[in-house]
């Protein structure tokens, strides 16, 4: 387990089991790796007693953290194939009907990569296929703090609707339904909600953007974007533009738009450009 080839090359092993239909011998090898990758890590990542090496404190951090080299912690070599291997565990146990287990899985697929909320959704869902509401409120909500993928925000907007839905509140599920489907991504269980609902109370052409807006502002939902992942994506981007890495620099910008649209994501390159945001702004080259 030393090298990370070795356990990618066991994942996919496990992988082509459950495409075989080898339920049984893929969990019981999965399983051996999840102990196989506690114990790397007790010995390659050593925690202090008041933080875990793969907790972040800033949005900031859990971007950047990605991107450090030379530090045997870092995600791309530690994280990565951990995350992958308990999602692996957990398709497998949600494929054998253990939700019990599969959650327990995917909890540790989130703790050993806390940025990417596609696992944070398909937790909550999970906690919502055994009936706990409070986890998959908490879980979904999380992700309007953390995304940086339009089609988490949709996919966020899709639970609640689907939430409120099930309460009777009509008029907050056309209102998720309505910024969802807002932000312009093409999404299957987007399509399947419009479709069911089209026509009823829960149908979002019964309202205005501005209206749904409002609607969510009194529930106490966010309408779109954390601004805070929005500045850190830029941010990211601005230090990989001074290093002249042209395709990071780009691909984080496209993200950062995506979230917020063009005008803003142009009036916060210029803050982050005049206020030299994270340290990063006096390097940029807004053209880059």
């Amino acid at each position: 387990m030393s090298e990370r080839t070795n356990l990618t090359e066991e994942l996919e092993a496990a992988e082509g089991l459950i495409a075989a239909g080898e339920g049984e011998l893929a969990v019981e090898l999965l399983e051996r790796l999840a102990d196989d990758a506690e114990e790397y890590a007790d010995r390659n990542c050593v925690a202090s007693e008041d933080e875990q090496w793969f907790s972040f404190p800033t949005p900031f951090e859990r971007l950047c953290y990605r991107r450090i080299e030379g530090d045997p912690r870092e995600l791309h070599d530690v994280g990565e194939p951990f995350d992958r291997l308990y999602a692996d565990l957990a398709f497998v146990l949600v494929s054998e009907g253990d939700y019990a287990g599969a959650t327990e899985a995917l909890r540790q697929a989130v703790r050993w990569n806390p940025v990417d909320c596609a696992y944070r959704l398909d937790l909550a869902e999970l906690y919502r296929t055994n009936g706990d509401l409070d986890e998959y409120l908490g879980l979904t909500y999380s992700v309007f703090e953390r995304a940086s993928d339009v089609r988490h925000l949709v996919r966020a907007f899709c639970n609640f609707a689907r939430h409120f839905q099930d309460t009777g509140a009509d008029a907050a599920a056309a209102a998720c339904l309505r910024c969802a489907r807002r932000l312009d991504w093409q999404d299957d269980v987007l399509d399947g909600l419009l479709s069911r609902v089209k026509g009823t109370q829960s149908d979002p052409d019964l309202l205005t953007d501005d209206q749904a807006e409002g609607v969510l502002a009194e529930q106490g939902l966010p309408t779109g974007a954390n601004i805070d992942v929005v500045i850190c994506l830029l941010s990211c981007a601005t230090e990989a533009a001074s290093q002249r890495d042209r395709s990071l620099a780009t691909n984080l910008t496209v993200r950062a738009r995506d979230l917020v649209g063009s005008p803003a994501v142009k009036s916060l390159l210029e803050m982050i450009r005049d206020t030299d945001v994270a340290g990063y702004g006096s390097d940029y080259n807004a053209d880059a």
